[in-house]
């Protein structure tokens, strides 16, 4: 199912994508559709990656930096 929605887009990236659907003989509505797809497929990736390390321990971040400059990475 399709519906008709506005969308304002910076110039700049409008023009840009206009580009890319002549040249990929696609329309700006299916790139953009598939660029909101990708984007909402990352975030369910990002999402279930946090559910499965959920268990894990945590290291502060100050504690890592200095792991690594104690093995000389930094």
């Amino acid at each position: 199912m399709t519906r008709a929605t506005t969308v304002y887009l910076d110039t700049k990236l409008l023009q840009a994508v206009k580009i890319k659907a002549v040249q990929v003989h696609e329309s700006v509505s299916h790139l953009v559709n598939e660029a909101i797809r990708f984007s909402l497929k990352e975030d369910s990736i990002d999402l279930q990656a946090i559910r499965d390390r959920k268990g894990e321990s945590v290291s502060a971040f100050e504690d890592v930096l200095k792991n690594l400059k104690k093995d000389g990475l930094l």
